[in-house]
């Protein structure tokens, strides 16, 4: 296939997995109707017919998803991996938050967080596609490094982890308010917020304080600069180390935490797309 055919695939995949992506929220939309008057945690057979549905389409999608990013990667000539921008950035980290819910539903009962996942991953496509899309070019020289995949694979992981993570806590302060009782119980909700971002940090550290330096050293002769991202990022560790010793060490749970953990992810996501459009011309990572 020619570079052309790869790109066309690409955005054809894209706009195909919008599509499964929003079947599987009806099926999604569906089971939850047939929920409707059920206590928590019961389900109907309707409704779990309508799951399992909404759960493959999920799956189809995710694996529609990455074809668009592989076929993006073969685009590019040399071919390379989809992370040379942002709006190939985004579409990874987006089918990462898909993946963690895929990889871990059965094991932590994700069940619930379908609709919510799929519907953000919606919005999120629906943005790259009409905001954030650039044309297939060759990387910049300082991005044409073993490094680029390094760090910014831990970077985009620990970025979709922490969304689903920052999901949890949103629902958690739903479902402690009182509303939505077909959620998991509230304390549920709770921990399995910890987890996820228990398991995001290590691999935010390593990403914005190893792999980051080590490549910024590399391409620029110096490991820290005060540049727009990198400050960001660094905040972005502290919100999140400061969550994890709270909860560690003063026992910090409930609100309080959710609270702490969603600036966190407001802190993520500002460094992810917003030091562009704020600091764009200033930063040395206005290519990301």
């Amino acid at each position: 296939m020619t570079d052309q055919a790869w790109d066309t695939l690409s955005i054809q995949a894209v706009s195909a997995a919008g599509v499964v992506y929003f079947l599987a929220l009806l099926a999604y939309s569906a089971q939850w109707a047939a929920k409707r008057g059920l206590a928590a945690g019961d389900e109907s057979p309707r409704a779990e017919v309508f799951g399992r549905f909404a759960f493959l389409l999920t799956g189809v999608a995710a694996g529609v998803h990455l074809l668009a990013l592989v076929a993006r990667g073969f685009a590019a000539d040399p071919n390379r991996v989809p992370w040379g921008n942002m709006y190939e950035f985004t579409l990874t980290a987006s089918f990462v938050a898909v993946l963690v819910t895929l990889v871990f539903f059965r094991r932590w009962d994700l069940g619930f967080l379908g609709p919510w996942v799929v519907g953000l991953v919606m919005v999120v496509l629906m943005a790259d596609v009409i905001w954030l899309y650039e044309p297939v070019a060759p990387l910049t020289e300082s991005l044409s490094s073993p490094w680029l995949v390094i760090h910014v694979i831990a970077a985009i992981t620990a970025t979709g982890v922490f969304t689903v993570a920052g999901i949890v806590s949103v629902l958690f302060l739903v479902r402690d308010s009182g509303r939505m009782p077909s959620l998991p119980a509230a304390e549920v909700l709770d921990r399995l917020a910890y987890r996820l971002h228990a398991f995001a940090f290590p691999i935010w550290t390593f990403a914005v304080l190893i792999a980051g330096p080590i490549w910024a050293h590399q391409a620029w002769s110096r490991y820290w600069g005060w540049d727009p991202k990198e400050v960001w990022a660094f905040i972005t560790w502290v919100v999140y180390a400061a969550y994890l010793h709270a909860r560690a060490t003063a026992g910090w749970k409930g609100k309080a935490a959710a609270i702490v953990a969603l600036v966190g992810l407001a802190t993520l996501w500002f460094n992810f797309i917003g030091i562009n459009f704020f600091f764009g011309g200033g930063s040395q990572h206005s290519y990301a």
